[in-house]
């Protein structure tokens, strides 16, 4: 193991590795910014007053509801208050439903609302339809291998 100082090792090469990663990080910094914008997007389409934090959360919910909001808690690693203030705008938009927890009386569940599990249906419809469109020009198999090593990406990153 080496006692050199970072300062004081040797600068070596940029690999063409080096140079690849540093583009992977630009190509997912611009997908980072482009997914910010298209979410306050889609969050409007689902309802004009809908914030995009708490469009995230009514996707999450349409996913995996019913639940404790401390599961949101933990899920979105968010303050308990966060999580409260976005999941009462989706109850006052009715997207979302509040119900007693039937394993314990004390507790409430949440879970998207009829009117809000079809809202983001249709826009998720929409966005497919997008993607189709502009994705057009991709085989099968390139939309295949593309979606395989995306998933390959983000379960490396887990």
């Amino acid at each position: 193991m080496s006692t050199m100082t970072p300062a004081e090792q040797p600068l070596r090469t940029p690999s063409v590795r080096d140079d690849s990663l540093r583009e992977l990080e630009r190509e997912v910094g611009v997908l980072i910014r482009r997914i910010r914008r298209v979410i306050g997007v889609r969050a409007r389409a689902v309802h004009e007053d809908l914030q995009p934090s708490a469009y995230l959360m009514l996707s999450w919910l349409v996913d995996e509801g019913p639940v404790r909001a401390s599961a949101m808690v933990d899920w979105f690693n968010i303050d308990k208050g966060a999580v409260s203030r976005q999941l009462q705008q989706l109850v006052d938009l009715g997207l979302v439903d509040r119900t007693p927890d039937p394993g314990d009386g004390r507790a409430t569940l949440v879970s998207a609302s009829t009117e809000g599990v079809r809202r983001l249906a249709d826009v998720a419809a929409g966005r497919r339809r997008l993607l189709d469109e502009r994705l057009s020009d991709w085989s099968a198999p390139e939309l295949e291998g593309f979606v395989a090593l995306l998933s390959r990406y983000n379960a490396a990153l887990d």
